[in-house]
């Protein structure tokens, strides 16, 4: 398990085994090399070298993905470790927890997948 920090420092995710979840256990989004994708195929940006979730500020739209299948609830730890010293981000990156978490819970009824 490998806990996911927001720049503030806040613990707000978990990655196991190239899925993350929220601190309920609930999964949230999966990883494909650096790219993160929502549990519904969304792009929702990447997985920087110091653990965070991170997108350009300014970005084309890509293609809804397909899902793979979901793996259910997981009993999350209650504690994790203090979160390492952040740098401040440049202006042209967000921290996803910080700018836009509500990404990891929108549903869209029309949306292109990309196979």
């Amino acid at each position: 398990m490998r806990p996911i920090y927001a720049t503030n420092g806040e613990w707000e995710a978990m990655l196991i085994e190239e899925r993350f979840y929220n601190l309920s256990g609930e999964w949230i989004a999966w990883l494909d090399g650096v790219d993160v994708y929502s549990q519904y195929g969304e792009y929702v940006g990447f997985l920087s070298a110091d653990g965070r979730i991170l997108r350009k500020r300014v970005h084309s739209p890509r293609p809804f993905r397909t899902p793979p299948p979901s793996p259910g609830r997981i009993k999350p730890p209650s504690k994790a470790a203090l979160a390492p010293t952040f740098g401040e981000l440049p202006w042209d990156l967000v921290d996803i927890f910080e700018e836009d978490p509500e990404v990891f819970h929108r549903v869209h009824t029309q949306r292109k997948v990309q196979e």
